[in-house]
Formats: structure tokens, sequence, C-alpha cells
């Protein structure tokens, strides 16, 4: 499969699951599986601009992956305003559900990062970007049903509230990650 057919075969199925995501997040009370759920529709966006981008002269290239890298902080200033509105008005999330649903978007991240890693060489920053946000939804997933468990054997909207800000961190340092990709591959074609 061609790097424009893998990225819209990514995008679509980050479509899907935003919206599987979304509701049960919404139905379970989680922070985290709403915030979760933003990240899918980021992750959608990143990968139909990548299709678009591809075969863009380097310049062009490079000001789209400082757009994904922005793009990678989305979720974390969603969580942090969903976060917030936790912290007012509590309500423990349905930790079987959080971590069920985690579990699926385990599946469908881990599937994705796996199309995305044959194309790890190409287009630069781009395909960095996609990977690296594949790769950090997975670890994601993980801390979601973690969370799920401990929610069940303890209830509490902390479990939730943390792993939320640990998705953040992680957003960050992709974004950083997709910059430095970037701007290596401007001064290999410098050179």
């Amino acid at each position: 499969m061609n790097l424009r057919k893998t990225v819209l075969t990514v995008a679509t199925l980050n479509l899907i699951y935003f919206g599987v995501e979304f509701y049960f997040g919404r139905l379970y009370d989680s922070v985290a599986l709403l915030g979760d759920s933003i990240d899918f529709l980021e992750d959608a966006s990143i990968n139909i601009l990548i299709a678009f981008a591809i075969g863009w002269s380097l310049r062009k290239r490079q000001i789209v992956t400082y757009v994904l890298a922005i793009l990678l902080l989305v979720p974390g200033i969603a969580f942090l305003w969903n976060a917030f509105d936790q912290l007012l008005n509590p309500d423990i999330p349905v930790g079987e559900g959080m971590s069920a649903v985690g579990f699926g978007a385990l599946i469908v991240n881990v599937f994705c990062a796996f199309l995305i890693a044959r194309h790890r060489s190409e287009e630069g920053g781009l395909v960095m970007a996609a990977f690296y946000s594949a790769r950090n939804d997975a670890i994601a997933n993980l801390l979601i049903i973690i969370a799920g468990f401990i929610t069940v054997l303890s209830p509490s909207i902390w479990p939730d509230l943390i792993i939320g800000i640990a998705i953040f961190v992680m957003n960050a340092d992709a974004a950083k990650e997709v910059i430095e990709a970037s701007r290596k591959e401007g001064k290999t074609h410098r050179s």
C-alpha cells in the first residue's frame, strides 16, 4: 500500500473510533476517554493533511509539519478544559467501560502505527507526525485501561485525570520530536 493510501486508511479508522470513544466517554463520564476521542479526531486531521502534502516541496512540507506539531497539542488543551470541569463537578467514571473502550482504541492505534511504520523513512516530519501520534495513542490507551481497572478497585476521579495529564505530556513531546525531524530533514537537503 502506498503512503497516501495508508494515511487515508489511518484517517478513516481514526474518524470512526473518534465517534465511538466520544460517545462512550460521555456515557461513562471519563475525561481520559473524551480527551482521547479528540485525539482520534486530531489524528484523522493529521493524516488527511499528510495525504495532501505528499510530494510537495520541502519548504511546504516543513510548514505543514509545524501545523501538525501544533495539532498534536490540541487534545491536551481539550483535556485541560475537561479536567477543570471534572474538578468542579466530580463524576467518578465507569472503570469497566473505560477499560473496554480503551482496549478497542488500543487495537485501532496499534494497527495504525503498524501501517505507518512501514513508511517512516518517507516524507520526513510528515510521516513522523503520523507515527508518533499513533504510537503515543497506543501508550495512552494502555494507561486508560489501567486507570479503568484502578477506578473499578478504588472509585475516584484521580486515575482518569492523571492519565489525561500523561496524554498531554506525551503529545507535547511528540510535537517537539516532529519539529526536530522536520529541521533535520531541512538541514540534510541543504547539505
